[in-house]
């Protein structure tokens, strides 16, 4: 690990004031990702923003929703009566991450942060070019079983690892932030960037911004289910996942949020499949339907084109849980 300097900030404006005034400075909350980056090599940072005392840790009501402050836990968020009771479907997403002791650590605003597992940007051994810029993208033509079938570019392959994540796009989050020009609200659906030819400029964060909360808004109703599919049962990201939301009445449908995870850059919005599903019958013919659908423009690689009937065969099934008898 490269050698940084530590400081703790007291208050939201003098973390963005310290990271502001210097280059390479970044914010250290639970460390779950960002230590082991630094370990690895994979980012280098001249300064570490210690933000775990400043007062972003609640979960409480906001105006039809709830905001989550960004120095939540994510088991605390799991757990948490509204969370469970209004937004099952953020709590069973983190529920198929991480193991309890990292969600005892790990933030809702590192979550948001949390950076690709693609082994070329964690391995020095390799060019990357979200890890340096113009150095290449060897997952393009190499091993990428695990990697992007959207919107991926000639410079980047890599997939988003988050759960919870998955679940805040289905649900419309909003992600509160904190920077010099003051505070301001960015749809999750536009916070994520697409690697296009900078694959190293993951959101919209400019720098020295501060992730203070994440407000959900009034729940949708019906049914959730969170389905993840990974090579093994515990602690492993997904190959693909799916966050589901159907609100049925009167044995149509009326409302539909899906969302997948481990198929592209960012969590991905299934706005298609969404609209075919409104006004239909839940069956499992229409069901399949929304999942060809979902699959449409995808453009898999020499080792990950599985992943097509894979995502699929998961709308399905995520679907059929919400859509059944209770």
């Amino acid at each position: 690990m490269h050698p940084f300097q530590y400081v703790r900030a007291t208050d939201p404006d003098t973390a963005v004031a310290y990271a502001a005034a210097q280059a390479g400075a970044t914010f250290l909350a639970g460390g779950t990702g960002l230590v082991d980056l630094m370990k690895e090599g994979a980012e280098r940072h001249s300064l570490l923003i210690d933000v775990n005392r400043l007062p972003l840790a609640g979960i409480e009501p906001s105006g039809d929703g709830v905001r989550i402050g960004a120095l939540a836990r994510n088991s605390d968020v799991a757990n948490h009566s509204t969370i469970r009771e209004r937004y099952p479907l953020v709590s069973q997403a983190i529920r198929a991450g991480a193991s309890a002791q990292l969600r005892n650590m790990a933030s809702v605003g590192g979550n948001v942060m949390q950076r690709t597992r693609c082994l070329y940007f964690r391995d020095l051994a390799y060019p990357c070019n979200k890890r340096d810029p113009g150095t290449g993208c060897p997952a393009i033509h190499g091993f990428n079983r695990s990697h992007a079938i959207f919107s991926a570019s000639g410079y980047c392959v890599a997939t988003h690892p988050s759960d919870m994540c998955v679940a805040l796009m289905a649900l419309d989050a909003v992600v509160q932030t904190r920077g010099v020009d003051g505070a301001r609200s960015t749809p999750i659906a536009d916070f994520y960037l697409l690697p296009g030819a900078t694959p190293d400029r993951e959101t919209v964060l400019e720098p020295g911004e501060l992730v203070t909360a994440v407000d959900l808004p009034a729940p949708v109703g019906g049914r959730a289910h969170y389905l993840k599919v990974r090579d093994r049962a515990s602690y492993e990201f997904a190959l693909v996942s799916v966050a589901a939301v159907l609100d049925v009445e009167g044995g149509v449908i009326r409302a539909a949020r899906l969302a997948a995870g481990g198929v592209a850059p960012r969590p991905w919005r299934l706005h298609e499949s969404e609209a075919m599903l409104i006004g239909r019958r839940p069956e499992t013919a229409v069901f399949r339907e929304a999942a060809e659908r979902a699959v449409e423009g995808a453009r898999p690689l020499a080792h990950n084109g599985f992943k097509v009937e894979l995502l699929k065969r998961t709308i399905v099934r995520a679907l059929e849980e919400v859509g059944g008898p209770a």
